[in-house]
């Protein structure tokens, strides 16, 4: 600032003021031309000096510093857990980062809420100064601030608290449903790859089938439609390997796109997480999601800050305060006999308020805030309906699929695994013919694909009845249903 002041001193503007005082003036009209110049003059460094001291400030931003992802990125290619991968989104997810950002944009608004109005410098120059008694008035400057009504800003920042507190909400209910959705993709590409490995296994079966099949058929022990039916069997095994691999390439495209990877991007073997049982009932899962669930926290939230508005209404009722200096430059007047105090500058205080008299308008603003928190309360009471409803909903289905892996594991996949066996020793020993042992290994088939089916719907709607909860739903323990491939005794 210095150096500024210096270059500002040494310009040839103000240089003007010392050529024209050093000419040797004859008239009064050249000595008042002189001392307009040399008033224009002052001015405009007052001015600039002002607007430099005033418009001078820095800008300050953050910039969160992501992790890196390089080690998720390998293990993305190997070997890789569902966690893996939202720890990877969480980074990566563009979706995650425009709802971060905006979550920090609304942080930084409460500084500016709560901030005092900026400063306002008015500046008059008068081309025909006014005379006054000690001398003519060239330029002024006024120097104000405006202070609203002691504790607005702070109840201003309130409401501005709740919106911040709302946006970090929606990060997380982002996070979450991100979460969900990864979580329900992997299930069903743990689905899809231990369907391929069943059919692949079935493939090898029938195979072997329809080579007996044919062996039989020439000598004369099967019928055509024995080994009609073993070629069917074999091609819709093929169709569904070929269907499979198609449904794996889209379920790795979902992934990727969650994840924010190129479409094809390889994702190596999953981790099958265990699958254990739900902890708590569903009385207590309406309890936890009214305490848990984001969408019912932001309603509550919108309820605070509908309160924090109406406070801040009632402050529109009260004045505005402003405060400021005033500086007057005189010069010197051109009478004969000049007072004791000619030229002198003149300098001032001033002070102001707004006058809130329309009661109306200022009444309006409180209706409003008013009618605004009635509308929050009734958001937020329709968010927990919604959400009894879509837990009930989900709770049904995780335990329809908790029944349907118990039955299948337990009873009819190894009843299944026991007939086929079965069939085939009778097959052998010629109790019975081909087609009993291929509709056998038919049903054996289907079994475990219904198992596989079963335990990833389970994981699937775990992970939506959680994202309704807003908080895990499983104990530590043993597993309570392991997904294993059904093997052939």
């Amino acid at each position: 600032m210095r150096d500024l002041m210096r270059l500002i001193c040494r310009s040839p503007l103000l240089d003007c003021q010392h050529q024209v005082q050093g000419v040797t003036l004859h008239s009064p009209h050249a000595e008042r031309h002189a001392t307009m110049m040399t008033s224009w003059w002052a001015f405009l460094t007052v001015f600039a000096v002002l607007v430099l001291l005033l418009g001078t400030g820095r800008s300050q931003t953050f910039a969160a510093a992501m992790p890196a992802t390089g080690e998720l990125e390998r293990r993305l290619a190997h070997t890789v857990t569902i966690q893996d991968m939202i720890a990877y989104a969480y980074n990566e997810n563009p979706d995650i980062a425009a709802v971060r950002e905006a979550w920090r944009a609304k942080v930084e608004s409460h500084r500016i809420v709560t901030g005092l109005p900026d400063l306002q410098l008015m500046a008059t120059y008068f081309p025909e100064p006014l005379e006054t008694r000690l001398g003519p008035q060239d330029w002024n400057v006024t120097l104000s601030q405006t202070i609203p009504f002691p504790g607005k800003l702070s109840k201003a920042g309130e409401v501005v608290k709740t919106e911040a507190h709302i946006a970090k909400l929606h990060l997380d209910k982002t996070v979450r449903d991100i979460a969900a959705s990864i979580r329900k993709s992997a299930y069903e590409l743990l689905y899809i790859r231990a369907a391929k490995k069943v059919a692949a296994q079935n493939a090898r079966l029938l195979e072997q089938l329809r080579a007996v099949a044919e062996t039989a058929y020439a000598d004369n022990r099967a019928a055509l439609i024995d080994v009609m039916k073993a070629l069917s069997q074999t091609g819709q095994i093929r169709y569904d390997a070929l269907l499979l691999d198609e449904l794996e390439l889209t379920e790795i495209t979902r992934l990727n796109s969650l994840l924010n990877r190129p479409p094809q991007a390889a994702i190596g073997q999953l981790a099958m997480p265990s699958l254990q049982p739900l902890s708590y009932s569903l009385e207590e899962l309406y309890q936890l999601a009214a305490t848990h669930q984001e969408e019912i926290r932001i309603a509550e939230q919108g309820v605070s800050r509908a309160k924090a508005q109406i406070d801040l209404a009632r402050y529109h009722s009260y004045p505005d305060f402003k405060v400021g200096l005033f500086y007057a430059s005189i010069g010197k007047p051109d009478v004969p006999q000049r007072p004791p105090d000619a030229g002198d500058d003149a300098l001032g205080v001033q002070f102001g308020l707004t006058l809130p008299l329309w009661i109306g308008k200022n009444q309006g603003r409180v209706n409003q805030a008013r009618a605004e928190r009635a509308r929050a309360e009734a958001v937020r009471q329709s968010r927990i309906n919604a959400s009894n409803t879509a837990i009930h909903v989900a709770y049904f289905r995780l335990q329809n699929a908790r029944r349907l892996i118990d039955l299948y594991q337990t009873e009819l996949l190894p009843q299944a695994a026991q007939s086929l066996e079965i069939a085939e020793t009778w097959f052998q020993e010629g109790q019975s013919g081909l087609t009993d042992f291929i509709e056998a290994q038919s049903i054996w088939y289907n079994f475990q694909l219904t198992l596989a089916r079963a335990q990833a719907d389970y994981g699937k709607q775990l992970a939506g009845l959680e994202r309704l909860i807003g908080h895990p739903l499983t104990s530590p323990g043993p597993p309570a249903a392991q997904p294993r491939e059904g093997k052939r005794p």
